[in-house]
């Protein structure tokens, strides 16, 4: 086994013989050669145009110069400000990337009005926006091409020099860029999902343009792509993802990560969307819960549902389940090991990894409310404490009228064995503290607890949430919008996008007889500070 991995299970036999399994079955060599017919009958029609990823370490190379002429380019120019518009697969790779080269990068990927008008506003002069979305379509990186098309024009810059798009071939934004002239239109390949796609056109050409080594990212992935399309026991795809089954199959189905040390930055938000949507679907999966430290709830204090996983030097030597990981890899190679183990504890969980079934939900749910938006009533709160208005149904709120009796209630929102769920509808710069809230959450609860800004986890996690083990409680925080922000030709602003994309969620949890609280900060920085205090 190569000490870059280390995996340990309560019995070491019955790991190394999952392990054998997988090798009797040729399951890497499988996944190499793009055989759609190894997760059963039901998944194989998704499967057979879902695998291209094994191969992007290489067909990905020509990207490399491509993307290096274009930034050359755009320097001349003056032009070295890099704004990425994309949500999911299309934003959470580059930021990964970009963060562990240390180069700029502003990820959009936000439907708060503050965000988005912080983000017109620095450095236009300098700015090129890569306008990122595999099905041409996404709402949210649609709204933020139009403010910014705007923007340039109403700055006198031309706006289709200033405008880069990734896409699928066919999609709408291929032929909406070809038509307005935009200044390149990179294609990635269709065959390969989202979430996948780290070391697409979608990985790279944002992050190329904003200067990270990306030939050196794809060398990595190079390096181990041999070893892990080997049917060899010591492949670290085949025993991350035989571990990750195994732990699910046997009643830990969460898996927490810690950084201790990787050098790598953020690579958890990535490989939560990873492991959630791929596995989050008929009342299974596995549950990512991305934690701050070693130290941090969650993780020090792990219960036997739980796998821990250390991203770093210092592996996870303990864990009341037993199973346990350490992962030491560059960036490239980690993000094809994990794309394999994802892919292999799939197949052992007995799901499709490659769809997503429950994600359309919550985006049709927004879209009729924003069809009906002028014509709805507000909802009123169940009661108003300091900054903060409370909304929840009688069940979930148990008679509570008070913040302090509501949050001392957190625990009861999920079962024993369940986990609660932070979803802040901020922004995640001004409002960052709001992250600060999920340890203290977690450690008042004693729940494994998560955190995500909304929408962007709508485009990760959000599976997990509607197809995954049904024991989740959720709660949202959304905020007052100070400065509302237009978006052009469409009759609804960034607020009333915002909100209509957190009652369209919540309305899809409710009807799935999942629990839902929202919080909403009539003065964010004030809300922030009372929950912070209360939750303490």
């Amino acid at each position: 086994m190569s000490d870059a991995l280390t995996t340990n299970g309560p019995d070491a036999t019955a790991l190394e013989q999952a392990v054998q399994q997988l090798v009797t079955d040729k399951v890497a060599s499988g996944i190499h050669d793009q055989n759609p017919t190894l997760w059963g009958p039901d998944a194989e029609p998704e499967a057979s145009i879902r695998l291209s990823w094994v191969d992007l370490a290489e067909s990905s190379r020509p990207l490399v110069a491509e993307i290096s002429a274009l930034r050359a380019e755009l320097a001349a120019e003056g032009v070295d400000h890099v704004v990425l518009a994309g949500m999911g697969g299309s934003s959470l790779a580059p930021e990964v990337i970009t963060g562990t080269a240390g180069v700029p990068l502003v990820a959009l990927d936000t439907t708060d009005a503050g965000q988005v008008s912080a983000a017109l506003t620095d450095q236009l002069d300098r700015t090129v926006i890569v306008v990122s979305s595999k099905s041409g379509g996404t709402v949210e990186t649609d709204s933020h091409r139009r403010v910014y098309e705007k923007a340039f024009t109403d700055a006198g810059i031309d706006a289709k020099s200033r405008i880069v798009v990734v896409t699928d071939p066919g999609s709408p934004l291929e032929k909406l860029g070809r038509d307005a002239g935009y200044r390149k239109v990179f294609l990635a390949d269709p065959h390969v999902g989202g979430r996948y796609s780290a070391l697409t056109a979608f990985g790279l050409v944002p992050s190329g343009l904003a200067g990270a080594d990306i030939g050196a990212l794809l060398d990595d992935a190079a390096a181990v792509s041999g070893q892990l399309g080997s049917d060899e026991p010591t492949n670290p795809g085949l025993r991350l993802g035989a571990l990750l089954g195994l732990a699910h199959n046997a009643g830990s189905e969460k898996v927490v990560l810690a950084d201790t040390g990787s050098g790598i930055a953020g690579f958890g938000d990535w490989v939560e969307q990873l492991i959630a949507e791929s596995t989050g679907k008929q009342g299974k999966g596995l549950l990512p819960v991305v934690v701050e430290s070693v130290d941090s709830p969650g993780f020090a204090d792990a219960g036997k549902d739980a796998i821990l996983v250390s991203l770093g030097p210092d592996a996870a030597t303990t864990a009341p389940s037993g199973y346990t990981a350490g992962i030491r890899y560059p960036l490239g190679a980690a993000f094809l090991i994990w794309e394999y183990a994802i892919a292999v504890a799939g197949r052992l969980i007995g799901i499709n990894p490659f769809d997503q079934p429950n994600v359309e939900e919550a985006k049709a749910q927004a879209r009729s409310l924003l069809d009906a938006s002028a014509a709805a009533e507000a909802p009123k709160p169940a009661f108003v404490e300091g900054a903060i208005e409370v909304y929840a149904d009688e069940q979930t709120l148990h008679g509570a009228t008070t913040l302090a009796a509501v949050l001392s209630g957190l625990r009861t929102l999920a079962p024993g064995n369940g986990y609660l769920s932070l979803q802040a509808y901020l922004d995640r710069h001004a409002d960052d503290s709001a992250a600060d809230l999920r340890p203290e959450v977690a450690r008042s609860t004693g729940l494994q607890t998560t955190f995500g800004w909304g929408p962007r986890f709508l485009h990760s996690t959000g599976q997990y949430h509607k197809g995954g083990h049904p024991n989740g409680g959720f709660i949202q925080i959304t905020g007052a919008v100070r400065q509302d922000l237009e978006i052009p030709d469409r009759p609804y602003s960034f607020a009333v996008l915002q909100a209509a994309q957190a009652a369209g969620d919540a309305a899809v949890l409710a009807a799935k007889g999942r629990p839902v609280l929202r919080l909403h900060l009539t003065d964010r920085a004030a809300g922030l500070g009372q929950l912070m205090e209360a939750i303490s």
